[in-house]
């Protein structure tokens, strides 16, 4: 992951030519470190597992189906640029998300932060570590909870909603718009909770794992396991402890529709 940011994400930072930044789709951008990225992480992950399956987040915008290899008995699944809409504009955050999912299970997790070389790592049963040290997630301990609330994929009745019957239970903080970034803040302590509506493997699967093992709470809102097989599915809460968690599922719940 080092080697790959060195020589594509950094290489190109706050470098990026007109041409080199395209549209992907409505409020979406990708750039040729993307794409660069994803190419080299693929090819390094299939000389360490050469069984397992490999879903990029570019190579299955091309191709939808590879979205299926996401059941597979062993599946790498790789975010080459998280941030990209941070990064194409030359700030932070931004970072590259791995996991590793067994029969849509996430079993290992990685995340990245070139900038500062901050390396989150998790496996499954074994506890969550940043740059080697074990890490015991603990919440920010202020009495108004932290919360990072992304409304960027809700419709506007829900987003009226969550204003009205969530938020003025938090302190509300702006989102990093990078999931490499939330869910450090939430196991680091920065942030209590967050909520997102879009799911999708690449973003959450070693997030969710990596805050799990570090003794907070990322799942459903109604408290089922996140599933990389089910990444479609809408919704999804991370929270610093189960009890920080509880308290926001249990509002959510009371919400209106």
């Amino acid at each position: 992951m080092r080697n790959t940011a060195e020589k594509t994400l950094l290489k190109h930072y706050q470098r990026l030519g007109t041409e080199e930044v395209s549209n992907k789709a409505a409020d979406d951008v990708v750039t040729i470190a993307d794409t660069e990225s994803e190419i080299m992480l693929a090819e390094g992950l299939a000389k360490i597992l050469p069984e397992a399956a490999i879903v990029g987040e570019e190579a299955a915008h091309a191709d939808p189906a590879i979205f299926e290899r996401l059941s597979d008995k062993l599946c790498w699944i790789i975010d080459p640029l998280d941030g990209t809409n941070n990064y194409a504009v030359g700030k932070p955050p931004f970072g590259i998300l791995l996991a590793l999912a067994q029969g849509g299970e996430t079993v290992a997790g990685w995340i990245y932060d070139p900038l500062s070389r901050r390396l989150c790592t998790a496996h499954r049963g074994q506890g969550a570590w940043v740059n080697g040290e074990k890490l015991a997630a603990t919440g920010s301990g202020k009495d108004v909870p932290i919360a990072a609330i992304s409304l960027v994929f809700v419709d506007k009745a829900k987003r009226a909603a969550l204003m009205e019957h969530i938020a003025p239970h938090y302190t509300l903080v702006d989102i990093p718009r990078c999931a490499a970034e939330q869910y450090p803040r939430i196991a680091l302590g920065q942030n209590d909770v967050s909520l997102f509506e879009k799911t999708l493997a690449w973003d959450h699967a070693a997030g969710v794992l990596f805050l799990n093992e570090a003794g907070g709470k990322a799942a459903r809102p109604d408290g089922s396991a996140y599933r990389v097989d089910r990444h479609l599915e809408p919704g999804l809460i991370g929270a610093a402890s189960p009890r920080l968690f509880d308290e926001l599922a249990e509002r959510l719940a009371r919400m209106p529709s």
